[in-house]
This record gives C-alpha cells, structure tokens and sequence, in this order.
C-alpha cells in the first residue's frame, strides 16, 4: 500500500487525479470504478478541468458505480446515479450509456446484483476503483463485519452511516435503510485502488484501515491485500497515523519522483 500524505484537500485532488489520468492514458478504455460521496469531488473536479483543457481524452472510458440506495424513485436527486450524472458524467463528457449503477429499483434486487458482478464481467473488470472512506471505516456501503469475500449485493446500512447522509437529504427519516453495493471481494479485483481522504473526522477510520489489523471491523483494512492501492490524504485526514513521518519520506524519495 502507497500512503501519500499532503498539505490539503486540492493537493490530494490533484495527486490522486494524476494516477487516474495515468490509467486512462494508458487504456484510453479504461473501466474505472466510480464512488460517490464528498471525498472524490475534488478528484472528479479535477479530472474534469483537464478534460476542458484538452490535456486528457476520457471519451473512451466506461465506468461503473460503486453502489446505490435501495427504494428511491427514479431520478430522485440522491439517488448515486443522479449523483454520478452531476459531478462526473456531465462534468467530464462522459457517453450516459457507458456508465452503469446497481439498480437499487430493481423488483429482485439479489437478481440485480448478481447482473451487475456479471456487467463487471463482461467489461475485463475494472481497471481502477475510486474509493473513499467511511468515518465508521466502510468503503463502498460495506459496514463493519461484511466479509471480506463479499460481492455485490444488499446491505443495511448502519445508524452512523444514515446520519452521515442525512445532510443530503430532508431529513434523517429520508436517508435509505438499505443499499446496493460492490462487496469487497468485488473491489479487490479492481486492478488499482485510488482512497482519497480529507478532514480530521477521517482520522480514525483511516489510521485503522492502514495501520490497524486486518478486520472486518474496519472494511477499508482490506487495502492492505491489494498489490497496488493508493491511500491520498491530506494532514487532517493523516493526523492519527503512527508512520506518518515514513509515509512522507518515502513519498519524497519515491522512484522517479520529483
């Protein structure tokens, strides 16, 4: 695992954006893995301004959701596909029909999932997933005790996590019960992982996900099994890491960096 620690949110938007643009000029068909929440805004805002700039062609990508609330309507304003469609399909230029969301208005949801791990399938996998992290430690919508194994599937979400979104929302009473997410085992498969995390009250999920065992209590810990993730924070987000002094110095001194 790669832990980059720097100054702010925009320096961690800038850095993590780097490594997906990396992937897409790679593989200009790239499958990336999209999460939603405030964490990777700043990625997507980003990766976004180098589009307009003409300095990255993403036209050829095709992505998939990391996951979607069960039982809203269509086109309700939180549901994570409208989410998508504003601050990364629209703001990229991304084609609609490229990018896929569980659906979480499906009548036989554990048909729906099972049809989404196909879809990843079909596609080669993903290439590289874009994550951020739960206070409570969770990735996608995977809540502490998921298996570690697990695929896409339905999920409770847990009391924190609906009070968490509840800024989102009318109120607390509106946020979803339940949810459709990749499951870890499916992450994992990712090809490359990209974390981004910001603010103080990441602290402690983070420290546990990159230092702590690993757990099923801490979701995000099974970072530590992939060959090549990436975990991008900035100095609030890295406050309650014990290497903190090592993960700077070995950012410094990386091969080819400068």
């Amino acid at each position: 695992m790669e832990v980059v620690i720097l100054p702010g949110p925009d320096e961690v938007a800038r850095v993590a954006a780097r490594r997906i643009a990396e992937a897409v000029r790679r593989r200009p068909d790239a499958v990336v893995g999209l999460a939603t929440g405030s964490s990777p805004l700043g990625l997507y805002a980003e990766l976004a301004r180098q589009v307009a700039a003409g300095w990255l062609d993403v036209s050829g990508i095709r992505g998939f959701g990391l996951d979607e609330y069960v039982g809203l309507p269509p086109g309700h304003p939180q549901s994570y596909a409208s989410v998508l469609r504003r601050t990364v399909v629209q703001p990229l230029g991304l084609d609609p029909a490229r990018v896929h969301v569980p659906d979480g208005g499906a009548a036989d949801l554990d048909a729906a999932a099972a049809g989404f791990e196909r879809r990843i399938e079909a596609a080669g996998g993903i290439d590289v997933q874009i994550l951020g992290i739960g206070a409570n430690g969770h990735i996608g919508f995977n809540e502490p005790t998921s298996s570690l194994s697990s695929r896409t599937r339905v999920k409770t979400l847990a009391p924190r996590t609906r009070a968490d979104n509840a800024r989102f929302f009318g109120s607390p009473e509106d946020v979803p019960v339940h949810c459709l997410t990749q499951g870890l085992g499916t992450i994992l498969e990712a090809r490359e992982l990209v974390l981004v995390a910001q603010g103080r009250a990441k602290a402690d999920a983070v420290a546990a996900a990159v230092e702590g065992p690993l757990s099923s209590m801490c979701p995000a810990s099974v970072l530590q099994l992939h060959p090549r993730a990436g975990v991008y924070l900035d100095e609030a987000a890295a406050a309650r890491l014990r290497l903190a002094d090592y993960y700077r110095h070995t950012w410094a001194h990386r091969p080819g960096g400068g």
